[in-house]
């Protein structure tokens, strides 16, 4: 049977979308953070463990194969004394106790600290970003920002309002993002991941079933217009680490790619599938399937 584009993208989302056994895995990894979080950092301590969120694209549910990292926030609570005198200004020494007391209790491969998160390296690759934060009494978390200093951010308020979109939507959001930020490998990844989340969750007022039509409509509603904030409230203006060059690059590419939707859809509309999957691959990438 002749593969029809609808059927492409159906066994597109097979493909790309996230699947046991790696959420079993996920969840795994998640619990083990939880316990050698809470043994490193117990009651007794100066820095206390709170709890653990998974977040990034897998806490939003849109993460996408392939990947090689798990997400997870801890809150810490930092003994006022010891927040005022040593922390508060020195987010590195508050990063660099996390890893150290990682390396004591930890059993995984590696410990790492990457400026903002410690990393635990696994075996099979799949590593974990621990993100350690402080909550602030004024709301939202703080997180090291990589030189020394605090960054204001609140990944549960993302996850809140990135499901709420999709509720709004029908649930029909979560997929299309996937493909947005399949479009975006496919073409340099100039664009980070959140920001293409957040370009697609304010993109549309209605949304169906048909992503081939959806799609389009976030190219074209996004060419010249990617500046999006951060729904937070922290981070300003999510398109501010583009260059006027990156800028420039961006909207070519979702140029590019609108008008070949556009090509894709009409072949589609004449009955010459072969045509319409030939330009979604072009636009998704070669994993994009053929037959």
């Amino acid at each position: 049977m002749t593969l029809t584009t609808a059927k492409a993208f159906d066994k597109f989302w097979d493909v790309v979308s996230l699947k046991d056994p790696t959420t079993s895995t996920v969840a795994q990894r998640r619990e083990a953070v939880d316990t050698v979080m809470r043994k490193a950092f117990p009651s007794t301590s100066t820095m206390r463990y709170i709890k653990s969120h998974l977040i990034g694209s897998m806490g939003r549910k849109t993460a996408s194969r392939p990947f090689d990292d798990i997400d997870v926030m801890v809150h810490l609570k930092v003994d006022d004394t010891l927040w005022n005198s040593t922390y508060s200004t020195n987010s590195s020494g508050f990063l660099y106790r996390v890893r150290t007391a990682l390396n004591n209790t930890s059993t995984v491969q590696k410990v790492g600290a990457r400026g903002q998160a410690v990393r635990l390296f696994y075996a099979d690759g799949l590593s974990v970003d621990i993100a350690a934060v402080v909550k602030y009494s004024t709301g939202g978390y703080g997180i090291p920002n990589g030189s020394g200093d605090w960054l204001s951010t609140d990944p549960l308020v993302h996850a809140t309002y990135l499901s709420e979109r999709s509720s709004a939507l029908n649930n029909n959001l979560l997929r299309v993002v996937v493909f947005a930020k399949q479009w975006n490998k496919a073409h340099s990844s100039r664009l980070s991941s959140f920001h293409v989340e957040m370009l697609a969750a304010r993109t549309f007022s209605t949304l169906g079933t048909n992503r081939r039509k959806a799609l389009r409509m976030f190219f074209d509603h996004n060419h010249y217009n990617l500046s999006v904030n951060d729904p937070a409230g922290y981070g300003g203006d999510l398109s501010s680490y583009l260059s006027l060059n990156m800028r420039t690059e961006v909207n070519r590419s979702l140029a590019s790619a609108r008008d070949r939707a556009d090509v894709a859809l009409a072949a589609e509309a004449r009955g010459d599938h072969g045509e319409a999957i030939r330009q979604w691959r072009i636009i998704l990438g070669s994993r994009f399937p053929t037959n």
